[in-house]
């Protein structure tokens, strides 16, 4: 007799499917096809995504601009009143925003109430548009002559944002590209997309008029429509260096502008003379937070060779004091967003211990406090790691933290100048001359001094340097206005100035 009861269950038909956000609500679209969405902590599918076709993403694409010819218009105080509504909204149901992270990425709640703050940060900075997009003015350049600059929105812009903050990267983009006067497409990760959907729609409460910010979701067939669409005046990326040089390429030879942060080895070079007990918090907080799929994670302790020892066990003393399991029940530490992005990390451990590394904590196979089907790998710690290894060289993005011995500052400088990322690093010192020596000689673009993941606040810029960020501006900050809008100089000359009439109330918005 056929158990009917597991067919429903497992087939797409009895599995909830989420739909675009399109025009100020859910959107079906043409595409037939969808994407499984995971809770990694039980292993199991919990919902279907749509994947949009070429034709879908035309479609939306019509309706951002079409919005957007209205949108530009809008005051600034009337964009103003939009972001701080929204800013309020999620703030109010931060709670059920959190519950969405975890339970789609994974990461643990206090973790997932980080990225929303972040993000709200940078929609806080993005209030400030008034200030943010004014020009400049200079008078009597020549006689009777003035110029001044305005600067004002693309049109439509797309966002593709990746799965690791699925809150606080769109959040990085479109806050700013909205109170700028855009229209938006947003793509975000098929893998944890739900996040998307729910700040259009608290978006759209706030006051945003339908078609300004639009959702798509989909993989590769949608994001190709949005670096070729001729309608789409800009991308924002955030992901893996390989793919954020295509989106870069592609949408460049499109003629788009193009912002693509990539990915990163961020290497923490610890020197004798540092507090080694924060050297090893830090090493331990920034190695395995949201199981290392972050872009900031410090994957690699440069460890001078008079405190390498001492050093590393302090950090594996730590992680015996981590509890690794379902992001629900207070633990540290939560799963890998996919079973097969867990193998993949997992397999490095092996690479390490195959070019003669020291395997000094394994976290596969450990214990956890959740479904043992989940996607676990636990936090691992690999010593002495040759430079010439895989496990080395590559992106692992998971809890993988690797010790490599150097004689001295000199040898750590010269192994992070010598990579291809150049995103984040950290030194951690109590001598401010070597501390001031490296932020002046080191090659990347985002530093820290005893600060172990060196994410610059809202109103600086956050980006890298080499194959960590392909194109001229970064993300948020000043770059994030600058790149969400145009210039224009006007040169002007009036020989009888007008006068208005009298009107002794407050001027109307619109």
């Amino acid at each position: 007799m056929t158990d009917t009861t597991t067919l429903e269950q497992t087939t797409p038909s009895a599995t909830a499917i989420l739909d675009h956000w399109v025009g100020g609500a859910p959107w079906a679209g043409a595409g037939d096809r969808t994407g499984p969405v995971y809770n990694p902590a039980l292993g199991t599918v919990q919902k279907e995504v749509r994947f949009a076709t070429t034709d879908d993403v035309d479609h939306v694409v019509g309706v951002a601009s079409a919005a957007a010819a209205e949108w530009k218009n809008a005051s600034i105080a009337k964009r103003q009143q939009v972001m701080f509504a929204f800013r309020e909204l999620v703030n109010q149901r931060k709670d059920e925003l959190a519950a969405i992270l975890t339970s789609e990425h994974g990461k643990v709640i206090s973790d997932a109430h980080g990225e929303i703050a972040r993000g709200l940060e940078v929609v806080e900075f993005a209030c400030g548009l008034g200030h943010l997009t004014k020009g400049a003015y200079s008078e009597n350049v020549s006689t009777g002559i003035d110029v001044y600059t305005l600067r004002q929105p693309l049109g439509v812009v797309g966002i593709i944002s990746p799965f690791n903050f699925p809150a606080m990267v769109p959040m990085w983009f479109f806050a700013i590209a909205l109170a700028a006067g855009n229209a938006v497409v947003l793509k975000p990760s098929e893998k944890d997309p739900t996040a998307a959907n729910w700040m259009a729609e608290r978006l759209t409460e706030a006051g945003l008029p339908d078609g300004v910010l639009n959702v798509v979701h989909g993989d590769k067939v949608a994001v190709d429509a949005l670096l070729e669409h001729p309608e789409v005046r800009a991308i924002s990326f955030v992901g893996s260096t390989p793919i954020a040089r295509y989106v870069y390429e592609t949408g460049t030879r499109h003629g788009k502008r193009v912002q693509a942060l990539g990915g990163a080895k961020n290497h923490m070079l610890v020197l004798p003379d540092a507090d080694l007990d924060l050297a090893a918090d830090a090493a331990v907080n920034a190695g395995f937070g949201s199981a290392g799929e972050r872009c900031m994670a410090i994957s690699v302790v440069l460890a001078v060779d008079a405190v390498a020892d001492a050093l590393v066990e302090k950090i594996s003393a730590r992680m015996a004091t981590l509890r690794t399991g379902d992001g629900t029940r207070g633990c540290d530490m939560g799963p890998v967003i996919t079973a097969a992005h867990r193998d993949k990390v997992s397999s490095y451990v092996d690479v390490a211990a195959g070019d003669g590394a020291d395997v000094v904590v394994d976290g596969r196979g450990i214990e956890v406090d959740g479904d043992p089907n989940g996607f676990w790998v636990g936090p691992t710690l690999i010593d002495r790691v040759p430079t010439t290894s895989a496990a080395y060289r590559d992106e692992i993005f998971g809890p993988v933290l690797s010790v490599v011995r150097v004689d001295g500052y000199e040898e750590g400088l010269e192994l992070i100048n010598s990579g291809a990322f150049g995103n984040g690093t950290a030194i951690f010192t109590n001598d401010g001359g070597a501390a001031r020596r490296f932020q002046h000689e080191v090659q990347v673009g985002m530093i820290g001094v005893n600060v172990p993941i060196p994410v610059p606040v809202a109103y600086h810029s956050f980006g890298g340097w080499k194959a960590s960020l392909f194109g001229d501006a970064k993300a948020y900050g000043p770059h994030g206005f600058d790149f969400f809008t145009q210039e224009k100089a006007v040169t002007s000359r009036w020989l009888d100035p007008s006068h208005g009439g009298i009107n002794l109330g407050f001027p109307q918005h619109s």
